[in-house]
């Protein structure tokens, strides 16, 4: 299923001579093609596969607010006037989008010369519609050489976006903003492998306050999942087949960038017209309930399909249906015990253990 795209514009960050960031603002939106629509998809993409995203909404500004903050209310404001002529049918509203966009790559600017910090690339503007839902992404790409060889065997080197290493991205579901903005849970944002930090800069240009974290939601779902599988007495066939549907959901949510809903869950995790042994009715006595909506993170797919954990110089990863059967967990003893070592590892045991013998033999 693909995206509807609406307006589309790309613009750049350098350092100049002077070595000061500067904007490199494209003069118009592009006209949107086949290439357009295919790169918002990738982009799209993307930004649904990264794991640890959070969620939150934009700060509300105030009469006494700092400067940082008159700044942040900034693109919340544009971006409603944006939005209100679009409702109303407005014309140029792709001059207004570009005008948007140039204004919110100004305020880029600002914030990350006043954090000292310094990013260059291209900063891309898409508002698109997916599954009767409005978005407008905002992400900061980088590029990446490679090399085409023509039909006459020549190489020449092109760069092109770096999507794989995209980690500076927010999108702001325009829809939800409009018409449930009390729930604050409109905009999500990649976090970056070290945490926050290393986008504040990009979250303050946007004016977004993060509300949820979206790994610890996702892993207390899975933990409620396992506890509440453990709690109705399905052999592991069962359990394991109610798993793959907890990993096919999570995947379609994925795919499409949509929150999971534990209602939604629930149906397909048990048949129960009365809802009294439901997935849903079981959570909802839980000490820390969950939330109805949650947006899924891809790492949690992994937790779903594996044990793993890692310490002291040891390492280990399992598929959860081997637990019991080629894996025996000894709780009493703190041990793991495996059958069926895999051929790999058993030959480097074999050739170390022979190694040992060898040299003891001297």
């Amino acid at each position: 299923m693909s995206a509807l795209i609406h307006h589309f514009v790309v613009h750049r960050l350098i350092v100049n001579k002077e070595d000061k960031l500067q904007a490199v603002p494209r003069d118009a939106c592009l006209p949107v093609t086949p290439e357009i629509e295919h790169l918002a998809h990738q982009i799209n993409h993307s930004f649904n596969s990264k794991p640890g995203k959070g969620v939150g909404h934009f700060v509300q500004s105030d009469n006494n607010s700092d400067a940082d903050q008159t700044q942040v209310s900034g693109f919340a404001s544009q971006l409603s006037e944006f939005i209100a002529r679009q409702n109303e049918g407005g014309d140029d509203l792709e001059r207004n989008f570009h005008q948007l966009s140039v204004a919110a790559t100004d305020r880029l600017i600002k914030s990350l010369t006043d954090t000292g910090s310094v990013e260059t690339g291209f900063l891309i503007f898409c508002q698109y519609e997916f599954l009767a839902t409005q978005y407008l992404m905002v992400a900061l790409l980088n590029t990446r050489a490679h090399v085409e060889v023509s039909q006459e065997l020549n190489l020449t080197s092109r760069e092109h976006l770096d999507l794989a290493k995209m980690q500076l991205a927010v999108r702001i579901d325009l829809t939800q903003l409009q018409v449930q903005p009390e729930q604050q849970r409109y905009i999500s944002f990649i976090k970056g492998r070290m945490g926050r930090k290393v986008s504040d800069f990009f979250m303050d240009f946007i004016g977004c306050e993060e509300l949820v974290d979206v790994k610890q939601q996702n892993k207390h779902l899975i933990s409620s999942v396992d506890a509440y599988l453990a709690s109705e007495n399905l052999d592991r066939e069962e359990q394991e087949q109610h798993r793959d549907e907890v990993k096919s959901y999570f995947k379609e949510k994925i795919d499409s960038g949509e929150t999971l809903s534990v209602s939604e869950l629930s149906s397909r995790l048990s048949k129960d017209e009365t809802g009294s042994h439901s997935f849903e009715h079981f959570t909802q006595g839980l000490a820390t309930p969950l939330e109805k909506d949650i947006q899924p993170d891809p790492a949690a797919l992994r937790q779903l399909a594996k044990f793993t954990g890692a310490g002291a110089g040891v390492s280990v990863s399992f598929e959860r249906k081997l637990l019991g059967d080629r894996v025996i967990y000894d709780p009493a003893s703190d041990t793991l015990t495996i059958k069926g070592i895999p051929p790999n590892l058993r030959d480097q045991l074999s050739r170390q253990s022979g190694g040992e013998h060898n040299g003891s033999g001297e």
